[in-house]
């Protein structure tokens, strides 16, 4: 079976998709399993790092190919699928949701093609995301996914919330609905524990600044937090956003900038140290395709407040404090739960490590390798 895994969605800072595709071809470079490998990128630099970093010239059959192309252009659409055709691929993945739509024609087509949807948010809640592009552009974006659920052979959900997301939101038949699998993500094994617990008041956040993170709910609830607890402190870990000046304003109008730490992008690992220092990590989103920084800051023991949006529940089980996702009075009050009530942060410390270890990697490799045989033998053999 030959499988081409389009690698070009891992960028230079690390994100959720980037993750989860290094987290794929790390695992599928320990498998071994009787494939040929094409692993694709359009950054030389890039391409040689993850090659190094996962030993890819040492494991058998992978090969690494850098193309021309960014994922968004029209020379990607109209040259992959030539690309394609050249190494008589047996399956296309794509990590996201962007395809080479020619390469895939409703009949007749050689390769299968599986894709990865992490959410819906631009869909389901565009004032979720108003200034992206996906948004901004919304009905050329409900288009294209719309073409990408109808030419997919198989398409692969990180939770069953957003299983159901995909099939009522493009009212799939039975049969077609069969082929949405929910294959769980999961927490790098370097996420781990500190020796010790942290000492201190200190709240995590991970995340981008859209406005379904919630961050200014989590600001709000922060400086009520602070009348409580004065020496409170919370640190925001996650890229800058112009487009999204909310939660900053809110601190300075609040009084609370001076105890708001605003750290940016970091390496993984200082991101790994965070976790484990937290006193506390809040992930009050409005919706989450699976919230994966839950699940690493429960890998690194932080205790985890989070609310009961979307795939949260699923993901954190009865290991975190969950409250109602725009209620400020809830979050403030839980946060002061945990930072005043050392038994309750030790069972949340020690129920999160065990949910923790219900999610591996190894697991969603192998079910996507499955997915990849059963995507592969449904179409017409080779001649």
């Amino acid at each position: 079976m030959r499988i081409v895994l389009d690698a070009r969605w891992i960028l230079a800072e690390t994100s959720g998709i980037g993750r989860y595709t290094r987290e794929l071809i790390r695992e599928f470079a320990a498998l071994r399993p009787e494939c040929a490998w094409v692993v694709l990128f359009d950054d030389a630099a890039r391409a040689d790092r993850v090659k190094r970093e996962y030993a890819l010239d040492a494991a058998p059959r992978f090969h690494v190919q850098t193309l021309p192309w960014r994922i968004f252009t029209a020379g990607n659409q109209l040259g992959l699928p030539r690309v394609l055709r050249a190494l008589r691929a047996d399956v296309f993945h794509s990590p996201n949701w962007m395809i080479p739509y020619a390469a895939f024609p409703r009949r007749g087509r050689r390769t299968a093609c599986v894709v990865t949807i992490h959410d819906l948010i631009p869909v389901l809640f565009p004032h979720f995301t108003p200034r992206a592009w996906k948004t901004r552009l919304g009905p050329l974006f409900r288009a294209l996914i719309r073409q990408t659920v109808r030419r997919a052979d198989a398409i692969i959900v990180p939770s069953q919330a957003t299983r159901g997301d995909v099939v009522r939101t493009f009212r799939l038949t039975d049969e077609r609905a069969a082929r949405v699998a929910v294959i769980p993500e999961a927490a790098d094994v370097r996420f781990c524990p500190a020796a010790q617990p942290p000492d201190g008041h200190s709240i995590l956040f991970v995340g981008r600044r859209d406005p379904y993170k919630n961050l200014p709910l989590l600001i709000e609830a922060f400086a009520r937090l602070r009348a409580d607890i004065p020496d409170a402190r919370l640190r925001v870990i996650g890229p800058p956003d112009p487009r999204y000046p909310e939660a900053t304003a809110l601190a300075a109008a609040l009084g609370v900038a001076s105890a708001v730490e605003w750290v940016g992008h970091t390496d993984f690992e200082q991101l790994v140290a965070a976790y484990q220092t937290a006193a506390v990590f809040a992930m009050p989103s409005r919706y989450e395709g699976f919230g994966l920084p839950a699940l690493e800051a429960m890998a690194c023991g932080a205790p985890v407040v989070c609310s009961e949006a979307a795939s949260l529940p699923e993901v954190v089980g009865d290991a975190a404090v969950r409250v109602p996702p725009d209620d400020v009075a809830a979050l403030a009050s839980a946060l002061a739960r945990v930072l005043k009530q050392p038994e309750l942060a030790a069972d949340l410390r020690a129920r999160g490590l065990a949910r923790a270890r219900q999610f591996s990697w190894r697991r969603a490799a192998e079910a996507t390798l499955a997915i990849y045989r059963q995507a592969a033998d449904a179409l017409p053999v080779r001649s």
